[in-house]
């Protein structure tokens, strides 16, 4: 009978002690309290998408404990509190972030995903996070200026350690405290070829990669600097040197357009293509009483056979080292 009796109480505390647990409070990526930095599919509600490279989300929190929402597995990285960011490999479904607690109090969390390149197709859709019971989002500080990075595989830091994450256009952006992202993706040409090559003369008006992407809404953000790597792949898809040029023209005219006071720098490709091309482009810009646009030579930046992988894509070494010459540059015209 005590035995009975015993089971009895303990199935009423589980009933009680339930609700509790299933109470934990669920935020969806229209929370006004999330900032996305970069270029954000929203038209699912409950699950906002970035295909574009170096994208990252921002949400303050309270409580002790939080977990990321995600659909199917995607590599991810994930700072709390301004500390490193931890690689999650594989993770889908509710990804534990906090599997120690923290202490109580406001945090913040930041979240990035590996871009899907190449073979990689990971599943990069946000769909939220998961607090304490009770606990709430409240909105994080985040920098005034951004600073857009525009280009191929280079600038999305294919074959670095981190990706993106490990890139000279996010190092550059942290190290001036700036939002930034990458508009980049492996593979880009700037100028529009008779093979099908990704043009970002046409893609950098885009939310995503695809041609049928929806047109981006540029009143989402304005961009402070515009910082453009491309012509790397240029010369293997049979571009020219004048389409090259009036490919350019156009992109930074694109470029103006949408972000009028915003400084434009077209960075000299690191294996010297098309800089004849990239120069006279920018003095169309500048002829035409554009003073806020500049070329910048490259040269001497990196040394491929100790700064790079494979000859092309840097290595951690060699992004660090374009940060360190870019991030002056860049700041200069920021004002600091």
């Amino acid at each position: 009978m005590r035995t009975k009796l015993a089971l009895l109480v303990a199935l009423a505390a589980s009933l009680v002690t339930a609700p509790d647990a299933a109470a934990a409070t669920t935020v969806s990526p229209t929370d006004p309290n999330i900032r996305y930095a970069g270029r954000w599919n929203t038209s699912a509600p409950s699950a906002y998408v970035s295909e574009w490279a170096g994208a990252y989300v921002t949400v303050g929190f309270t409580g002790t404990t939080v977990k990321l929402r995600q659909r199917n597995a995607i590599d991810l990285f994930a700072a709390i509190d301004g500390g490193p960011f931890t690689a999650y490999a594989n993770r889908s479904g509710t990804v534990d972030l906090t599997p120690t607690p923290l202490a109580a109090g406001n945090h913040t969390l930041r979240v990035s995903y590996r871009p899907i390149a190449g073979s990689y197709k990971g599943d990069a859709v946000f769909q939220g996070v998961v607090l304490d019971t009770g606990a709430r989002t409240f909105a994080p500080a985040v920098p005034s200026k951004t600073v857009e990075f525009v280009g191929d595989s280079i600038t999305v830091g294919q074959l670095s350690s981190r990706q993106a994450l490990t890139a000279y256009g996010w190092l550059v952006g942290e190290r001036l405290g700036a939002r930034h992202t990458q508009i980049a993706v492996g593979g880009a040409c700037l100028s529009p070829s008779t093979d099908g090559c990704l043009n970002m003369r046409d893609g950098f008006l885009r939310t995503g990669l695809a041609e049928s992407a929806p047109p981006w809404d540029f009143s989402r953000y304005r961009a402070d600097a515009v910082v453009v790597n491309l012509g790397t792949n240029d010369v293997g898809h049979g571009v020219t040197g004048p389409q090259f040029q009036s490919a350019y023209v156009t992109l930074l005219r694109r470029a103006r357009e949408k972000y009028p006071t915003a400084a434009l720098f077209a960075l000299g490709t690191f294996r010297k293509r098309y800089l004849a091309e990239t120069q006279a482009a920018v003095k169309t810009l500048t002829d035409g009483g554009d003073a806020n646009v500049s070329f910048v030579d490259t040269t001497g930046w990196v040394v491929e056979a100790t700064d790079t992988v494979d000859n092309v894509h840097p290595n951690d070494t060699g992004h660090r080292k374009i940060a360190d010459r870019l991030a002056p540059i860049v700041s200069a015209r920021l004002g600091g």
